[in-house]
């Protein structure tokens, strides 16, 4: 039985109160042991599942040799997810606003995010420039082509930006599809609730130039979207 709108907005304040203190706590952290980011990555992500009592179902595997995870995205819960259940170092690329935010915004440049202008051409040539350096150091770059949060049902246009790396770079991608990520943290809304929530890794794929595998790739991941939503 879904929960009165009044309930869900009090989950969400209390997710909001939850996150402001102990991402808080991860900065401070970060600042002072940089090499341990990955860590503190981790065991925060790992107490979100549990105090937002996420019930997580997933189905596939993540392939140990994709250099890129492309996800859809709902809510901030993609990311605690898959913080907490990734076996790689991931390098999130992510819009510059964030990292401009005060404070907080060190959550990308302690743990060396990715971030990007939109409003900049030239911001294409630094992501090739630094997914390039995070690659180099082991990493796997975590991108939701859409570019921002849609709203669960329907993926938004793919931006051009991980098409362009991954052919530049010659990466082998991986696709995964979230269901559901939108009920435990709806921020536009600002309504949330303790849910399940599931995970579909789909077979990697070698990105050709010319050959359309981008426009595939997000038919394949709506389409798993809505099988898993009928």
């Amino acid at each position: 039985m879904s929960k009165p709108k009044i309930v869900k907005r009090l989950i969400a304040l209390y997710f909001s109160i939850n996150f402001f203190f102990t991402i808080s706590f991860v900065v401070i952290l970060m600042f002072f042991f940089r090499k341990h980011h990955k860590t503190f990555r981790y065991y925060w992500a790992k107490l979100q599942l549990f105090l937002l009592r996420v019930k997580l179902e997933v189905v596939g595997k993540p392939d140990k040799s994709a250099k890129m995870l492309l996800l859809n995205h709902q809510s901030v819960a993609d990311i605690v997810i898959m913080e907490a259940i990734y076996p790689a170092d991931l390098a999130w690329v992510a819009k510059k606003e964030i990292g401009d935010m005060p404070f907080f915004g060190h959550i990308l440049d302690y743990p060396e995010m990715i971030s990007i202008d939109r409003e900049d051409r030239k911001s294409l040539i630094q992501l090739i420039k630094d997914a390039k350096d995070r690659l180099s150091k082991g990493r796997v770059l975590a991108i939701f082509p859409e570019g921002t949060r849609g709203n669960g049902r329907k993926l938004l246009k793919f931006k051009a930006g991980a098409k362009i790396v991954a052919e530049k770079l010659e990466l082998k991608i991986q696709p995964a599809v979230f269901i559901g990520t939108i009920n435990v943290f709806d921020s536009k809304n600002f309504l949330a609730d303790f849910s399940k929530v599931k995970l579909v890794y789909l077979d990697p794929v070698e990105p050709k130039k010319g050959s359309g595998w981008y426009e595939k790739l997000r038919e394949d991941m709506q389409a798993v979207l809505d099988k898993e939503l009928s």
